[in-house]
């Protein structure tokens, strides 16, 4: 599978701060690369050179082969790019920002019109067609700055966290409809704070903090670093925690840990399921009564914590 994007040793410094510390990766062609990292951790200022909107202070980056410094003309015409907050215009219609994109884009008059209706049946936008953007609910226009963003036909999307202030519902939406183009062909770099959406979209993941890749690999390659899996219990009683915890610390890889406030006890265990048999079967002999139980694998949110200390919505407020 050919690469589709490649970067190496990317740098570029804003005054005295690093805000690209010599980053490399790949985006094979058709894949979905999540990059991961709190604001202010330099995600928005890599989309930025790979876009052609910043040129690097050193480095190199090439999308399909093109340089994205010395052959942006060609790159652009490549590419798509949506950005965090929807770049549309709020007194046209829908189709006509579309139709208007297209134009820009050099697409004939016709030509322009036929695909604007075209993505506005795929982005399920034909009711709000001849609508003004300004009666657009958020999640509409996050689906018209797409739409907008595909006009070109581009072979590679650059997705600057596409669901950032949408509702649970409307961020499902905009999955489905990125899986959808991965499926048509599309290549995406994907950079987002919300693990759970690298988790379910993406191929591989690079994680970024204060400009440099701190680690890559797929979501379950990633998990594997912090560790295995846990049950955890919720007791009815939680004074009854000591005496659980006894009971229960020869399954597990470490001992117990316990959070007064949530009535929970965790155990790391190596096990899976048989482990968790044995602990009920141990807790029940007890008569101590379970509220409630589960078996959990580590997520995205416990790889960054313990690769950088902190979670990512600490940083939130600064520049991305």
């Amino acid at each position: 599978m050919a690469d589709a994007v490649e970067v190496q040793d990317l740098v570029l410094r804003y005054g005295k701060t690093l805000a690209l510390d010599g980053i490399s990766f790949t985006v094979p062609e058709g894949t979905v690369l999540g990059v991961l990292g709190p604001n202010g951790a330099g995600k928005t200022t890599a989309v930025r050179i790979l876009a052609t909107l910043l040129r690097a202070d050193s480095g190199r980056a090439s999308v399909f082969g093109l340089d994205v410094a010395s052959q942006a003309d060609e790159v652009r015409a490549s590419i798509g790019l949506t950005g965090q907050f929807a770049a549309v215009d709020e007194y046209l219609t829908g189709f006509e920002n579309l139709e208007m994109v297209g134009r820009l884009f050099g697409v004939d008059k016709a030509e322009a019109r036929r695909r604007a209706d075209e993505l506005l049946a795929r982005f399920d936008l034909t009711d709000a067609r001849d609508r003004t953007v300004k009666q657009y609910s958020g999640g509409m226009r996050r689906r018209l700055d797409i739409a907008a963003s595909l006009i070109g036909r581009p072979r590679v999307l650059f997705l600057d966290e596409p669901t950032t202030g949408l509702d649970p519902r409307s961020r499902i939406g905009m999955w489905d409809f990125i899986s959808d183009l991965v499926r048509d062909g599309t290549t995406i770099l994907l950079t987002t704070q919300y693990l759970e959406e690298a988790d379910r979209l993406a191929d591989s993941i690079i994680v970024l903090d204060k400009g440099s890749i701190i680690a890559a690999g797929t979501s379950d390659q990633l998990k594997g670093r912090v560790g295995g899996e846990r049950l955890e219990f919720v007791l009815e009683d939680f004074t009854q925690a000591p005496r659980a915890c006894e009971l229960l610390a020869s399954l597990g890889i470490e001992p117990p840990t316990t959070d007064a406030q949530a009535r929970r006890i965790s155990i790391p265990v190596s096990g899976g399921v048989d482990d968790l048999a044995q602990a009920l079967s141990r807790l029940k002999e007890a008569d101590l009564a379970v509220f409630d139980v589960g078996l959990r694998r580590p997520n995205l949110d416990d790889v960054f914590l313990s690769l950088t200390g902190h979670v990512v919505e600490e940083q939130a407020g600064e520049p991305s």
